[in-house]
């Protein structure tokens, strides 16, 4: 198939204009965003991305998960559409540009189709997948991990937030449940343009990263629990300190992920301590255990040695250790015929780039099981994400969308 020529480029300053609008809803307290999924920012959210693919003459669909579809017709009938997109949900500290800019960008990639009266004999699909992050309903990818069939749809819809509400309800509550059967689609291909969420790029002087690999992850939900009593008159010997437990644990995670370097993570994010008192030694800590890489003999081996080694270091001082899988996909290799479609995409518009591993889980990660899958990474500043001062540049953006445009042309096949 031809490649489209260099001198195709989408609109950089609209991508940037609809990222600062779609920015508004959800504002944060530091120049970021909460817009949490299934909240009423992500309704409104929602709405806003349906009206602007509308207006580029785009059709939209909506699946039971609440995943959607908006879909650009293709000369060939029988010809299955190319994917892009990524996510608009945030963290409850997010940035303005984690996911929103693989959605608005497929979106721009589209307008622009529409500016220079490109057709393709594929056609083309912008997809915004429901509660990738995982903050509010755990685990993360929930929704493309349904279309994905890593998990059953009545399974994602008992999921519950800290307040107790159900993932099936909320998303009834908000107006977003579709019609549609979950996973019923099938595409040529899926492109995800992302935010490396990373310093590599930056630190390397690199304008696109082309992902091959993405990390597996496991996500290990652990309960250290011991004996509430007075900070002040309990005897240093007689205590059962469940933060003691968890201080030690800590230790032992991030002991495990230094001996395994390179390209392994772990870390303890998410702790919940009980009953979170000044003078009351914790009797309870509930905390999530968090650990990457992208070797899945690696990956089980970290994972194997924790759970054998966690129960010893609390049973020494006199706490219980418990713990539960709540999240975990293994490592994916994209497709290669993708991966070169980027690598090529960026090389015909000149930017340097290079080989690289997404250190975070992405909706393209379950994808990849059911479809010819690749990633697009621009750079972030600092590397900073999942927080409010994550920050890009206007060219970065451009840069990566362009990258999209092309790669997603060369798989749509441009109609002369």
């Amino acid at each position: 198939m031809a490649a489209p020529g260099e001198n195709l480029k989408i609109n950089g300053s609209r991508l940037w204009d609809s990222l600062m609008e779609m920015a508004k809803i959800g504002p944060g307290v530091a120049g970021g965003n909460n817009r949490q999924t299934l909240t009423d920012d992500d309704a409104k959210g929602r709405a806003l991305f349906q009206s602007w693919c509308e207006d580029a003459g785009m059709t939209m669909g909506l699946d039971t998960m609440g995943n959607m579809f908006a879909y650009r017709a293709g000369t060939d009938p029988d010809a299955l559409p190319v994917y892009a997109g990524s996510h608009l949900d945030t963290q409850p500290t997010g940035g303005k540009y984690d996911g929103v800019l693989g959605v608005l960008g497929a979106l721009e990639a589209v307008r622009s189709m529409n500016d220079l009266g490109i057709k393709t004999r594929h056609p083309i699909v912008v997809v915004n997948w429901t509660n990738e992050e995982g903050t509010r309903f755990a685990p993360a990818m929930l929704a493309s991990g349904v279309f994905a069939g890593k998990h059953t749809q009545d399974w994602a819809y008992d999921r519950e937030d800290a307040e107790g509400k159900r993932f099936g309800d909320e998303l009834v509550r908000i107006g977003w449940k579709g019609d549609e059967a979950v996973g019923d689609r099938k595409m040529h291909a899926l492109f995800e343009l992302h935010i490396e969420q990373g310093p590599i790029l930056e630190a390397e002087g690199k304008d696109i990263g082309v992902v091959t690999h993405g990390q597996g992850l496991r996500w290990i939900e652990c309960t250290v629990t011991g004996k509430e009593s007075h900070t002040g008159s309990t005897p240093m010997h007689m205590r059962k300190n469940a933060g003691r437990g968890l201080a030690l644990v800590t230790e032992l995670v991030h002991e495990i992920a230094m001996k395994n370097q390179p390209n392994a993570v772990g870390a303890i994010g998410h702790i919940d301590v009980y009953p979170n008192s000044r003078n009351i030694i914790p009797g309870k800590v509930v905390f999530t255990v968090d650990m990457r890489t992208h070797l899945l003999d690696k990956l089980n081996a970290m994972v194997e040695e924790f759970l054998a080694r966690a129960p010893k270091l609390c049973e020494e001082i006199g706490v219980q250790f418990s713990a539960e899988m709540v999240g975990q996909f293994d490592p994916p290799a994209f497709d290669t015929g993708c991966v070169t479609a980027v690598r090529n995409a960026a090389e015909r518009l000149g930017y340097s780039h290079m080989d690289i591993i997404s250190g975070a889980g992405h909706d393209a990660c379950w994808i990849n099981d059911v479809a010819p899958t690749s990633m697009i990474m621009c750079p972030c500043v600092d590397g900073l994400s999942h927080n409010e001062a994550e920050d890009i540049s206007p060219e970065w953006a451009e840069a990566g969308t362009n990258v999209l445009f092309h790669a997603v042309l060369e798989a749509a096949e441009i109609v002369e």
